[in-house]
């Protein structure tokens, strides 16, 4: 990951509206009725009706998917006793994670009180309004009696992260560790370097799994935990060891596990060296472990190692786990997160990871395939199947343990459930990022005088997803970059009107030429050409000076479509282009075709275009399931577009057997698969839900994404260029950093699976 400056910290904090959460009305408000019914007169009756049953809350509010993030701010990160107001970004970041991994909702509490038995009190009397609650950066010891007090006396699932979450992602690292070396939990020995909120559950989780009490050394800053020792606190004391040692160092001879919950630096290679043979060494102290990666991997070559960062192999990171173990506690009402709700997350985890990893996760991890090993000891946090696997695990354990109090019987409609709520979170652009960073590449921004693309190519750069290539004038670009703090440090300035590019536009000139001599287009006018940003810069694509670009932030789009396919054309066997734009909504992720390009197309045209949405749909990791939309449904309509339509999915439909693709129909019938199933069952999509949709013309497609867009409704990512041979990118006009620096990111990803098809060709 790129360098965070402090500025770009504060800013995505500060910009648009303040913080990172909101609270979005669930029901119709417009009309007085809506109104009345909302508050007085007609919420009389939903409070009545809990009076006789609080448990009707859970039918009538949103209880049932609610949970606070509590804190008060005592143990916030590494930042320490910060206090609760201090501290309120990360709760706020942990109400974000619940969202986008779980679909969980959440309200931040910081509370001013560091007195466990005020804290306890405060808590208890707000607890009516959640279905769950989340303990934050609260230290140790007193984190401790106020999570054991208020799971004993909340009918509520509660759990303290800090705790719990590193303990149940640890632990399903280390059964699969144990399982690679071939060594059983109730024999290894384990040393454990730490004795906080982490440490303690973490020893714990691991002896319900197994491990032997007299197999575990706990050592704290002053050494091993041992019963020679007199100022042991009680929740020290059951771990005290009556061996006879009392260095870190003693203690990892011949141990089998190193567990780090402490601070950087305190193992040496010596005492990785010191283990015994195949040791497992989770060096979890964040932000620097307590051995660097490269030092273990330099100490032993049998050794199995994880950290807490996402920059090295087996990252053992807590949002693995607690927004799926949340989600399946809540969905059945349970009254606590007790210990076989959280082996159940173990095991899945653990599971999860030996199961063949989606193409989806390997996109986003440098496009290689992993697969259970060494380096891949649990699941990457970007990978989908997290809540499929794990809440529903929680829930059966909930259930079966007695703490449910509604029980799931249809597990299938309970899938479908969690699926639809994956669909609410975007995880697609962040897998485009990742990727990217693994491969960055040479990237040219046309435009570089606006002050949108400079500040993209910065970002860009930042991120590591690219390395940016700006054309146009050194010094009015560095001006502009001065005059709005733009740091273009590093980055490649071309000026294509400079003398000293001459040669180049001559050897472009003429290539231009040859690839046009049969449509008119003379030496001389290559050369005019070669004075355009966009020529200029498309064929540095073309000769493979560059891998793509990005341009139209001002330029008229019909121009740049006309530059891309003189110089780059169209992909071989095919005769028109189109562009996609990806939309993300609450319903999900959506494909919408041809946004941009073909005005009134034929039936010739809308084949080749759903044709480049599909493949362009599998590129992003997705099944496609296309509907082929229009005014009127499966030939109701003889004539005009419906007819068009009608004729171009039976063509689809009879050359590509294996695509799903049906129509003509209504978007309504589209989208709503419930209906359409009713409707018409005979449909190629019958139980599909459509992800992709392809428009009769350009005036339907252009309206509709940008009415999503201006409503509110969806975030967009596009448009998407298909049919070209080589990356090129033509940005909506004025579009924004962010919408610049995505498209960057999607424009280095097709020039990386370019690449690898240049290199199979050349095979």
């Amino acid at each position: 990951m790129s360098k965070l400056t402090k500025e770009d910290a504060l800013l995505y904090h500060s910009q648009g509206k303040p913080g990172k959460i909101e609270v979005v009305p669930t029901k119709p408000y417009s009309s007085q009725r809506d109104l009345s019914l909302a508050y007085s007169p007609g919420v009389a009756e939903p409070c009545l009706e809990i009076e006789k049953d609080p448990y009707n809350a859970y039918k009538y509010t949103s209880k049932g998917n609610l949970v606070a993030v509590i804190s008060n701010g005592t143990a916030v990160l590494g930042l320490g006793d910060i206090g609760p107001i201090a501290g309120k970004p990360v709760m706020e970041g942990k109400g974000l994670l619940f969202k986008i991994f779980a679909g969980i909702d959440v309200f931040d509490i910081e509370i001013n009180e560091k007195d466990p038995e005020k804290f306890i009190q405060v808590v208890k009397a707000i607890a009516p309004t959640f279905g769950g609650i989340n303990l934050e950066d609260i230290k140790a010891p007193e984190c401790f009696e106020i999570e054991e007090r208020l799971k004993a006396e909340l009918d509520i699932p509660l759990m303290h992260d800090d705790q719990h979450g590193t303990a149940i992602i640890s632990a399903a690292g280390l059964l699969n560790a144990l399982e690679l070396t071939g060594k059983k939990i109730e024999d290894i020995l384990i040393v454990v370097s730490g004795a906080g909120a982490a440490a303690v559950s973490c020893t714990k989780l691991f002896m319900l799994l197994g491990a032997r009490k007299e197999n575990i050394v706990m050592v704290d800053s002053r050494g091993v935990i041992n019963t020679k020792r007199s100022d042991l606190n009680a929740r020290k004391k059951p771990f005290a060891t009556e061996r006879n040692i009392t260095t870190l160092e003693q203690a990892m001879q011949n141990a089998d596990m190193f567990l780090g919950l402490s601070v950087a630096g305190l193992v040496s290679k010596e005492m990785i060296r010191s283990m015994n043979s195949h040791p497992i060494v989770f060096a979890l102290a964040n932000p620097n472990p307590e051995i660097s990666y490269e030092d273990a991997m330099q100490a032993r070559a049998d050794i199995i190692f994880a950290t807490g960062r996402s920059d090295h192999p087996n990252q053992i990171n807590n949002v693995l786990g607690f927004p799926y173990i949340f989600r399946g506690a809540l969905d059945v009402h349970a009254t606590c997160i007790n210990e076989e709700m959280k082996i159940a997350a173990v095991r899945a985890i653990a599971e999860l990871t030996k199961k063949q990893v989606p193409d989806v996760v390997n996109a986003a991890y440098n496009l290689k395939k992993i697969s259970f090993g060494t380096e891949y000891l649990i699941p990457k946090a970007l990978d989908p199947r997290l809540l499929g696997i794990v809440a529903p695990a929680v829930a059966k354990a909930a259930i079966e343990s007695g703490v449910a109090r509604r029980v799931i019987t249809d597990w299938e409609e309970y899938d479908e459930k969690l699926r639809e709520i994956m669909g609410r979170d975007n995880k697609l652009i962040r897998r485009f990022y990742d990727t990217a960073r693994q491969y960055p590449k040479r990237v040219v921004f046309t435009e570089s005088n606006h002050i949108n693309m400079l500040k993209a190519a910065e970002t860009a750069r930042n991120e590591g997803i690219c390395f940016p290539v700006l054309l146009g004038n050194e010094e009015k670009i560095a001006n502009i970059a001065a005059e709005n703090n733009i740091d273009l440090t590093g980055i490649e300035i071309v000026n294509l009107r400079h003398d000293r590019e001459e040669e180049r536009r001559i050897r472009f000139a003429k290539r231009l030429a040859e690839k046009n001599s049969r449509n008119g287009l003379t030496f001389d006018e290559a050369c005019e050409k070669m004075f355009e940003r966009n020529y200029f810069g498309m064929m540095m694509v073309d000769t493979g000076e560059a891998d793509a670009l990005i341009t139209g932030v001002y330029t008229r789009y019909s121009d740049s479509i006309k530059a891309a396919t003189e110089v780059i054309g169209i992909r071989d066997g095919g005769k028109h282009i189109g562009a996609m734009h990806i939309v993300n909504t609450k319903k999900g992720t959506f494909f919408l075709a041809d946004t941009l390009i073909n005005r009134h197309p034929n039936a010739e045209t809308l084949i080749e275009v759903a044709e480049l949405a599909y493949n362009t749909v599998k590129f992003f990791n997705y099944d496609p399931v296309i509907a082929m939309l229009s005014y009127s449904n499966f030939g109701s309509d003889k004539e005009g577009s419906p007819a068009s339509v009608h004729k171009v999915v039976e063509t689809l439909q009879t050359k590509y057997p294996e695509m799903l693709v049906d129509g003509e129909m209504q978007v309504n019938f589209a989208l709503n698969r419930e209906l359409r199933d009713a409707k018409y069952p005979f449909s190629k999509l019958h139980g599909k839900n459509v992800n992709t949709l392809i428009f009769p013309n350009l005036s339907s497609a252009n309206t509709t994404y940008k009415m999503l867009l201006e409503m509110g409704l969806a975030e967009s990512i596009g448009p998407i260029q298909m049919g070209l041979k080589k990356p090129i990118h033509i940005l909506d006009v004025e579009s924004s950093v962010r919408e610049i620096v995505n498209i960057t990111a999607i424009a280095v990803l097709d020039a990386i699976v370019q690449e690898q098809i240049d290199k199979g060709q050349a095979k």
